[in-house]
Order: structure tokens, then C-alpha cells, then sequence
């Protein structure tokens, strides 16, 4: 099993040299990889009364493929992985080129995790159309699989039309690893279909949507004829407000449940410095083992 961190993005702050310094010393303390989130606007008031709640212009977004950029190159080995880049409200050929140098520069380190969002007003600002995210992502990700890995490409799609054309330099992995982010039955289905992995729901836990989302990704892969057990799954582990006890306890329930990736996310405690992330981290990574 693979143990990774999510990069508190919103709770670390501005300072470049408090971002290398967390990165440095997750990858020192021996964690296999870190996630970070994507979003690229947002409103001053929030748009429902949950956990969306969060997600406002208070809270600061770093933008996740140039963070990646800077990441690759201040760290030696640890994995970099989306999680989850929102796929449609971006331009298909473009951020397969971007996510193509990203691996590129990190030497074949990067992992994609993308998700179709929850947020219209990300869309409408970026000139895509909200209506039609679930349709898009699918065929982008079956553009950008063949961008990455062929010369030349001729795509007749319902969204993007390529005559003959190529990126170039292509990635090193060929092609990078595509897993989705999926918090519900349609969208944990197409990840069972078309992806590599699942990014579970971060607010799933071992007892709760947990064992649910994984039945209905290995269902899903048994009917498109894939092997289910070859499909990866990361889940989350919070830090904040729990023991050493409890984050053991629900690394192995998440190891039970097949899980092939644990994510554990500092954010929520509150911290502003790499350095109280760390002590956190460093606790957690003892308490798994």
C-alpha cells in the first residue's frame, strides 16, 4: 500500500520557501506522494451550507499544475498527483501538454486524478459549459491518452476536432496513469469503465460510503470486462482531532477494504506553517507504521 499527503493548499500560504519546505520534508519523512486540489475561482459568499461551505474566496487555491511545476523540481522521488484537477471547465489539447511537461520535468513522477466538479461558477468563467461535464470528460480523457502516446492525431469528437496534429515532447509514462475523483453512483461507474483508479470521497470513511463506492467501481469494471482488483483506490485519513489509535484503526480497515493508496490531509486543523503540518504528518506516518 502506498501512503501519500494531501498538500494543504489553503492552510499553508503564499511563502515559496514554506511550500518547498513541505514538500521537502514530506518526501524526507518517506511518504510516496502528494495530492493537491484545484480550484481556480470562487466566490466571496459560499454556495451551499456543507462542505462547500469551504471552498470560498477566504481560502487560498494554489494553482495546481504550476505548483506541480515547482514541486518537480524541488524534490528527487515522491510521486505528484492531481486530486482532483476539474477537468472540462479546461481546454483538452492544452492541459494534456502541461500535464505531459509536468512529467516530463518530475522524470515520470506525475499521477492525474480528475473529476468533472460542483461549481458552475468555475465553468462559466473559464467559457465551458457546466451542462455538459459528464460527456466532456470522458472523451477528453480518450484525446488526451491518444495525444500523449501518438505522433500524430485526427480526433472528430463532440468537442474537440483535431486534423493530423501532435503534441511534442511527449510524457515519460506512456501514458500517464488517469484515475477519477467519483462521490457518486454515475461518476464511480465511469472511473470503473475508462479509469486507472478512484479517488475515493475524502469525507468517506471505512464504515461509512467507503465499502459502498468501491462495490460499485469493481461492479462497474466486471461489466466493461476489466479486472477489477487491477484498478486502483485511494482513500482519505484526517488528522485533525484524532489519535494515533484511530488513524491505525482506519488504515487498516481501508488496507480490509482493498485499498491500494491512504491520503492523509492535515487540513481542517487549522495550521498556517509547513512546520505544524509536518509534526502532524510526522505523528501520523508513526502511527501507521
Amino acid at each position: 500500500m502506498r501512503i501519500g499527503v494531501s498538500f494543504p493548499t489553503t492552510e499553508i500560504g503564499n511563502n515559496p520557501a514554506e511550500i518547498r519546505a513541505f514538500a521537502q520534508g514530506v518526501e524526507d519523512f518517506g511518504f510516496d506522494y502528494l495530492t493537491c486540489i484545484d480550484h481556480v475561482i470562487q466566490k466571496a459568499q459560499p454556495e451551499a451550507n456543507d462542505w462547500r461551505a469551504y471552498y470560498t474566496l477566504d481560502n487560498a487555491f494554489h494553482e495546481v499544475l504550476v505548483m506541480f511545476g515547482f514541486l518537480a523540481a524541488v524534490t528527487k522521488k515522491i510521486e505528484l498527483a492531481t486530486a482532483i484537477l476539474i477537468l472540462p471547465q479546461r481546454p483538452t489539447v492544452l492541459v494534456a501538454k502541461q500535464l505531459a511537461e509536468i512529467d516530463i520535468l518530475s522524470e515520470g513522477r506525475l499521477r492525474v486524478g480528475v473529476g468533472i466538479g460542483w461549481n458552475a461558477v468555475e465553468f462559466d468563467a473559464l467559457g465551458q459549459n457546466f451542462r455538459t461535464r459528464a460527456r466532456r470528460i470522458e472523451e477528453q480523457v480518450i484525446l488526451m491518452r491518444k495525444l500523449w502516446s501518438e505522433k500524430l492525431v485526427t480526433f472528430d469528437g463532440e468537442f474537440d476536432q483535431i486534423r493530423e496534429s501532435g503534441i511534442n515532447p511527449h510524457p515519460v509514462q506512456q501514458p500517464i496513469p488517469i484515475w477519477f475523483g467519483a462521490f457518486v453512483e454515475p461518476a464511480i461507474q465511469r472511473a470503473g469503465r475508462i479509469a486507472d483508479g478512484l479517488l475515493l470521497n475524502p469525507r468517506a470513511t471505512p464504515t461509512d460510503q467507503g465499502p459502498e463506492h468501491i462495490r460499485m467501481l469493481r461492479d462497474a469494471a466486471t461489466a466493461a470486462g476489466r479486472d477489477p482488483l487491477s484498478l486502483g483506490i485511494d482513500a482519505t485519513i484526517y488528522t485533525h482531532g484524532r489519535g494515533k489509535n484511530a488513524i491505525r484503526d482506519d488504515f487498516e480497515a481501508w488496507r480490509e477494504l482493498g485499498a491500494t493508496h491512504i491520503t492523509v490531509r492535515t487540513m481542517t486543523a487549522g495550521y498556517t506553517s509547513a512546520k505544524q503540518h509536518l509534526e502532524a504528518l510526522e505523528e501520523a506516518r508513526a502511527a501507521i507504521g
